[in-house]
C-alpha cells in the first residue's frame, strides 16, 4: 500500500492537535512583543499633558500622547515595510 491509499492513523486527532495550534500562536517572542506594546501604550496614555511640538516650520500644541502614539505608529509601519521587503 502506498501512503496516499493507507487508511490507518495518518491524521492526528484528539486534544494534541488543538494544543499544538495554540502553542504555535503564542510563542515567547510574540508574548514579549505584546508585553512591550502594552507597556508602550501605558506609557503613552499616562502622558496626557499638552506640549509644543515643532513640525518642520509651524509649532503646534497637542497632547503628548497623540505625538507619542503617532510616532509609534510611524515606526511600526516603517518596521513592517522593511520586514515585508526582506522576505
Amino acid at each position: 500500500m502506498s501512503p496516499s491509499t493507507s487508511t490507518g492513523g495518518s491524521k492526528k486527532s484528539g486534544s494534541d492537535g488543538g494544543a499544538r495550534g495554540v502553542r504555535g500562536v503564542m510563542t515567547p517572542a510574540r508574548v514579549a512583543v505584546l508585553a512591550l506594546a502594552v507597556l508602550g501604550l501605558i506609557f503613552i496614555f499616562e502622558n496626557t499633558r499638552h506640549t509644543k511640538i515643532r513640525l518642520l516650520i509651524p509649532e503646534v500644541t497637542m497632547p503628548l500622547w497623540v505625538a507619542l502614539l503617532g510616532t509609534g505608529l510611524i515606526g511600526a509601519l516603517c518596521g513592517a515595510y522593511f520586514i515585508r521587503r526582506r522576505k
